[in-house]
């Protein structure tokens, strides 16, 4: 198991690394919020361990951005604050769990177990440049407009965001979009062709592009951006 602790007291991440190694579970440590989220942009991890009280970027904000991503990694709060509100701000922030600090490092490995088993389900919201996907709602806006999308479109617009920048192969899709009843690969085709065209109706920094040999990719345009 790997999990990235994000902790600016020293003491406290020291204590925490050596008992979960002896665990036998790995952890990364980073004392900043910014390098939190490098680490967490550069490695995989099955859950994070994130203090709300810290420089550069505080827990909150972090976890937030996580989410933004669509990023579901479980999140386990660490914090001194016990208030109700305090409490809902972190799980509004999109955290899994919460553990008000002293606490036993047994319940620690206990909570980290469980929810490195799992996936995050406080996504709740994708946002790639200016195409925003609604997982609750299953809605999609681009440029604040509402696209008309198929069950189908949508499922297939989500496969392609939550891996963007990188292409994803057509047999992927395929799985992602319509599991093992899967149709001929015409009609992949041709929800591809709908998509793009509804896409490239409007002005925006969002394109859809078919990487040769691999499959299709959905990418922000950056203006300026050098090769």
């Amino acid at each position: 198991m790997n999990v990235l602790l994000v902790e600016d007291d020293i003491d406290l991440a020291t204590t925490v690394v050596d008992y979960l190694d002896i665990e036998s579970i790995e952890c990364d440590h980073a004392s900043n919020g910014l390098m939190g989220l490098h680490l967490i942009e550069t490695n995989h991890y099955q859950m994070i361990i994130l203090d709300i009280n810290m420089p550069k970027m505080d827990g909150l904000t972090l976890c937030n951005t996580l989410r933004e991503r669509g990023m579901d990694i479980p999140i386990l709060m660490l914090t001194a604050r016990d208030s109700l509100d305090n409490k809902l701000q972190g799980f509004a922030a999109g955290s899994d769990d919460y553990l008000v600090k002293p606490f036993a490092l047994k319940e620690l490995v206990a909570r980290v177990q469980v929810l490195a088993k799992r996936r995050s389900g406080e996504v709740k919201r994708l946002v790639l440049g200016d195409l925003t996907l609604d997982l609750s709602l299953h809605t999609a806006l681009l440029k604040q407009k509402p696209l008309k999308l198929s069950p189908i479109a949508f499922k297939l617009l989500e496969v392609l965001v939550r891996t963007s920048p990188q292409a994803v192969n057509r047999q992927q899709i395929m799985q992602s979009v319509w599991g093992d009843e899967q149709p001929d690969s015409n009609s992949l085709k041709v929800h591809i062709y709908h998509l793009r065209k509804l896409l490239d109706s409007a002005t925006s920094n969002i394109s859809l592009e078919t990487v040769s040999g691999i499959g299709f990719a959905i990418r922000k345009d950056i203006e300026g951006e050098l090769d």
